[in-house]
């Protein structure tokens, strides 16, 4: 039996990293990054690292809040037994019941400081089943010349899916995809319309993508959180698989999604629900037959770097979404995976998911 060491330290700061270009979806726009790191510290010295991913929009923290719910954990957890990860996930749900990129960041250290403390990757943590993932790359709301030279760029790259934010309207969205798909005209199509559409219109847009031979290899949220029907009706309307993303933020609506039959596929950020509850968001998938898809918001190698090790550990993702790195302007992380294109290797050798933050400095 594996030794339990306690939780002797939890401390966060603020990340703030910039873009290389502004990030633009229907609901908001991304100049920087803000979110906040978490170093979490067992017996003997070891340290896990988590990131918590701050979009105001959608997961309603500030940075501000996100670090006095962290001091307020750390009250909590400081002296437990670290490997109870149940116990102290049901205790954080708790606590901040409505900041879950809050517990997905302190769940994160949790993991990633016992894989360490046990001197084993976070992939084989999460099951071994494979050890290098492969990604597709986004291309936010921008001009169509814009999309253009980004989709050339990401061909060239070694780039197969291309994501395409979407959610304007059908007529500025047709010539932006227009525009990838002159840029790269081999690339499959996924898109991601973050709620902006309703049923009827998103139906109306695959009619003219097909028309044109550009017909999406999977649809991700194309109407509001939630409208499960229109979900539904998108699906059975294209024959395209639809991914539910916005609408899927717990196990219970996974299960109500699969029974409804709404969607075929889920989408599961951490930073909606948090680690464990992803855990049971698998089991509840697999279980009802559906596919999955990994993605995230927009954060560093650390929170990308453990959705890597989680999805390749589980390898229970047909999707992958874990683009956001490559679109800052700085990586201000060492260590963790390595990339290769859109191939991201994890390090067997490495423990965790073997990224640090470059400078950490917390205060008392």
């Amino acid at each position: 039996m594996r030794e339990s060491p306690r939780i002797i330290r939890l401390e966060a700061v603020p990340l703030n990293v910039p873009l290389l270009a502004d990030f633009t979806i229907s609901s908001s726009k991304l100049k920087t990054v803000g979110n906040v790191a978490v170093r979490m510290e067992l017996d003997g010295g070891v340290e896990g690292w988590g990131e918590v991913s701050i979009l105001s929009p959608l997961t309603h923290e500030t940075q501000d809040q996100a670090l006095a719910a962290i001091a307020e954990a750390r009250e909590r957890l400081v002296g437990r037994l670290a490997a109870a990860w149940r116990p102290l996930s049901d205790l954080l749900f708790d606590l901040f019941p409505v900041f879950p990129s809050v517990r997905a960041g302190i769940e994160m250290a949790l993991f990633d400081s016992l894989a360490r403390y046990w001197k084993m990757p976070l992939f084989q943590f999460f099951g071994g089943a494979v050890s290098s993932l492969v990604t597709d790359i986004t291309i936010p709301i921008c001009s169509p010349a814009k999309a253009h030279d980004l989709a050339r760029q990401y061909r060239n790259c070694g780039f197969e899916i291309i994501k395409v934010k979407i959610g304007q309207d059908t007529v500025t969205d047709f010539e932006h995809l227009k525009a990838i798909r002159k840029g790269f005209p081999e690339c499959q199509l996924l898109l991601d319309a973050n709620g902006g559409f309703s049923a009827d219109e998103m139906i109306s847009l695959v009619r003219q993508l097909e028309k044109a031979g550009m017909k999406p290899v999977l649809i991700e949220q194309p109407v509001p959180r939630v409208d499960l029907e229109g979900l539904r009706r998108v699906g059975e309307a294209t024959g395209i698989p639809v991914a539910a993303d916005e609408s899927c933020c717990s196990p219970a609506e996974a299960m109500r999604i699969a029974a409804m039959g709404a969607a075929g596929v889920i989408n599961i950020k951490l930073v909606k629900c948090g680690v464990v509850q992803a855990l049971d968001i698998v089991s509840v998938a697999r279980s009802a037959g559906l596919d999955l898809m990994i993605g995230g918001m927009v954060e560093t190698r650390i929170g990308m770097g453990f959705a890597a090790h989680f999805a390749a550990g589980t390898g229970a993702f047909r999707w992958v979404d874990l683009d956001t790195p490559l679109l800052l302007a700085e990586d201000p992380v060492n260590g963790g995976y390595r990339v290769d294109g859109a191939r991201y290797m994890l390090d067997i050798q490495q423990h965790g998911h073997g990224g640090v933050l470059n400078h950490f400095c917390s205060t008392p």
